[in-house]
């Protein structure tokens, strides 16, 4: 199987194929012509999608940007809130469409221009969603002949799509040539599920079943997300990934502060902003992120804001971030591989964390769960860890 792309990661890489050595591949180009950064994104995205859905049984749904999660989510029931902070109107969407206005909702700013992935064959609902979203192109393992047409007709009919064959299994050891040398290591088949989180190390040592869901999204998610890297997940959606990091700090600060910005979009003062007279869905997806954001703004900032606002708005205190993130139960963080120092929980619990997974083993481990019980957080060790590269 050989299939010519565009060129590489970069126009000047001008050889780019997919090559395998089955006759008949697992991967079908339904419309496009997709690029080295749409293949990886999408067999990145499809990993990902099917894994939730074997570790849920419920359709799954990612956001790809640059080879990492903006977001993913299964299926679930949208809030009026949520759909109001998020640009959807009240029609009735399939489980598949749901799993992905969730995943998309989880950095619509990182999602500008990503590669969709699901888990189930795509159905209308899920087309008539992603038809006015700016998207580069998506992978699925069918598509509904009418949703097809929704979604072939983007971009001037360019819209990357495709299909996989949702019974390929990878073999069992993959390989990677870098400058020239090539690496082998066994592919990683750990399984993610409620199992992997007994190992309840700390004095409040209960994980309800509904919050239990959302650590496996988020640790799922981890697992496919290029480390060093932190979720933060809330119903069944990973709602903050802090991804590449070289300091687990700063993957945690910047899951952390994209969790605390996506439910700040649903607080009663974000509902209520009024935007310009035909100010495009884009624009209003900007000016949402800075005004949840405000006081962190310089002057130029909140000028660019104020343009894109028909009214002065009212904004949020700092105790009123407080107090209305504080209000939301069942956040969760997992980390991919072991949290070494306690200033990871201090931040984590300012974000409402009251549950955690993390691999174990560091020899500070006695002090992060001291923190966590400080915190009053349950905290499992898995002892596994889920580094990418």
């Amino acid at each position: 199987m050989q299939i010519p792309l565009k060129y590489g990661c970069n126009p000047n890489q001008t050889h780019a194929q997919l090559a395998s050595d089955l006759p008949d591949g697992p991967l079908t180009v339904v419309n496009g012509a997709p690029s080295y950064i749409n293949i990886l994104d999408g067999l990145r995205g499809w990993q990902l999608v099917r894994e939730l859905k074997r570790s849920t049984g419920q359709p799954a749904a990612a956001s790809f940007k640059h080879v990492s999660p903006a977001g993913a989510a299964v299926a679930g029931p949208l809030t009026d809130q949520f759909r109001k902070a998020h640009f959807y109107s009240d029609e009735e969407l399939s489980p598949l469409a749901t799993a992905y206005a969730k995943a998309r909702s989880s950095d619509r700013v990182a999602s500008f221009g990503d590669f969709i992935s699901v888990s189930d064959t795509v159905d209308e609902s899920l087309a008539r969603i992603i038809k006015p979203e700016v998207s580069d192109g998506i992978i699925a393992p069918g598509y509904d002949p009418k949703a097809l047409d929704i979604i072939k007709a983007k971009k001037g009919g360019k819209y990357v799509v495709l299909q996989i064959d949702p019974s390929y299994d990878p073999p069992s050891v993959e390989s990677r040539v870098e400058f020239g040398l090539t690496l082998e290591q066994s592919y990683n088949d750990s399984v993610i599920n409620a199992d992997l989180f007994k190992n309840v190390v700390t004095k409040h040592n209960t994980i309800p079943d509904d919050v239990m869901q959302s650590l496996v999204v988020a640790t799922v998610t981890l697992k496919h997300t290029q480390s060093n890297s932190i979720a933060v997940g809330y119903r069944g959606q990973a709602v903050g990934v802090g991804a590449g990091q070289q300091s687990r700090i700063a993957c945690t600060r910047l899951a952390c502060d994209k969790a605390d910005r996506w439910l700040l979009k649903m607080h009663p003062k974000a509902l209520a902003l009024k935007f310009a007279d035909g100010l495009p869905k884009s624009e209003k997806v900007n000016a949402l992120d800075q005004f949840v954001r405000y006081h962190e703004l310089d002057d130029g900032e909140r000028g660019v804001l104020a343009k894109a606002l028909s009214a002065t708005p009212d904004t949020i205190t700092e105790q009123e971030r407080t107090d209305f993130n504080a209000q939301f139960e069942g956040v969760v963080l997992s980390s991919d591989a072991f949290v070494p120092f306690r200033d990871n929980l201090d931040r984590a619990a300012r974000s409402g964390v009251k549950y955690l997974a993390q691999a174990g083993g560091s020899a500070r481990d006695q002090d992060v769960i001291d923190a966590a019980d400080e915190h009053g957080m349950a905290m499992a060790f898995t002892g596994l860890r889920l580094f990418l590269h």
